[in-house]
């Protein structure tokens, strides 16, 4: 008998970083090359990533969506704007969504300021920023059959999709993909940040895992936990964390020669999307 495997055939891409919008590192280059790549194999894709402050607006031509601006987040007892804008790189027929809010992103850089000293609420920016992906793809009415996350800064989107966000028609059956990196953190996250991470959908039980002070190799546990596949991004990245993934049952990629990386991350997307990793 012979078996065909479906076909995923819509990507989304999360990421932290795209060049040219900020400056070229390991991820920058994978948030541009991946996505070209994968479309170019055809497959539909969206990309999205933050809206750091030291991007330029003009040069870059990004403009604002305003149907798909608007809406309020509410992170800590706060509300926060979720500002949604728009770019496109020519040469690769790709548009990239931005997520913005004055508070989290404008007239500051990425993750750590001009003296290298992180942001003290990279956890809220980072709970902004995922869900303020998810309402986007929402409001898109569009349904990705994989999302591949980039980065710490992603790593709460897949608890969101299998918890919050389970029942919406976008993500219903989506299927999540995490790339670890060599991209750490060193200031722990708040003793707070579980309680933060509440929303219809998600229950106490879910965040237990975030208890008490969070680092970085906790974080990506967490998010390998509700992800469906791992793919180790960098040369070299924490053992601990791919120690975890190896022992996980997940479907795991190891890293992968630059030239074969797009092969294997199709190959992968096609794999999770057809397991059943994330029936329940």
């Amino acid at each position: 008998m012979i078996v065909i495997m479906t076909k995923a055939s819509k990507v989304l891409f999360i990421t932290q970083e795209i060049t040219p919008y900020v400056s070229a590192s390991e991820m920058a280059n994978v948030g541009r090359n991946l996505p070209q790549a994968i479309q170019e194999k055809g497959r539909e894709i969206r990309t999205f990533m933050p809206k750091w402050g030291n991007i330029n607006e003009r040069r870059n031509q990004l403009h604002e969506v305003i149907r798909l601006s608007g809406m309020n987040l509410i992170i800590d007892d706060t509300d926060h704007p979720l500002i949604i804008k728009v770019a496109s790189i020519q040469s690769a027929r790709m548009q990239v969504y931005f997520i913005d809010n004055d508070d989290y992103f404008q007239n500051r850089l990425q993750t750590v300021d001009e003296n290298g000293v992180e942001y003290d609420d990279n956890e809220n920016r980072a709970i902004f920023y995922a869900r303020g992906v998810l309402e986007t793809v929402k409001k898109l009415r569009w349904c990705p059959d994989v999302i591949h996350c980039h980065g710490w800064m992603t790593a709460l989107a897949p608890l969101y999709i299998k918890k919050a966000y389970k029942d919406e028609p976008s993500f219903r059956d989506t299927k999540i993909v995490f790339s670890v990196y060599e991209d750490d953190f060193k200031n722990p996250f708040s003793s707070d940040f579980a309680s933060k991470l509440m929303l219809k959908g998600v229950t106490k039980k879910d965040v237990e895992p975030l208890q008490g002070s969070i680092d970085y190799a906790t974080l990506c546990k967490f998010a390998i936990d509700y992800s469906d596949g791992v793919i180790q991004n960098s040369e070299k990245v924490n053992e601990e964390v791919m120690a975890y993934a190896a022992q996980s049952g997940k479907l795991v990629v190891n890293y992968q020669n630059p030239d074969d990386y797009a092969n294997a991350c199709d190959e992968l997307y096609d794999k999770v999307w057809d397991s059943d990793s994330n029936k329940e």
